[in-house]
């Protein structure tokens, strides 16, 4: 697999850390793991007006986005053999 990106998800728990929701999931992409979690602590104290009793930040990978995902186009010709 070749490098990828990460975002940060924002976490709501109702009972301590065993039953999260996903309540947001930040634009910002990271070009690695360890800066995404370097930012979680900042993107945490950013993201803190949910109504849960706990928040957790979380780094995950991202997947693409559309455009970046669709097949190239093929140029004419191309399949002929």
């Amino acid at each position: 697999m070749g490098p990828g990106f990460f975002v940060i998800a924002i976490l709501g728990c109702a009972d301590g850390s065993s039953a999260c929701t996903p309540v947001a999931t930040l634009s910002t992409r990271y070009e690695s793991r360890a800066a995404c979690l370097a930012a979680t602590s900042t993107a945490l104290s950013d993201n803190a007006d949910f109504d849960y009793p706990t928040l957790y930040a979380q780094c995950r990978p991202a997947k693409a986005p559309a455009a970046e995902r669709a097949p190239k186009p093929v140029p004419n010709g191309a399949l002929q053999g």
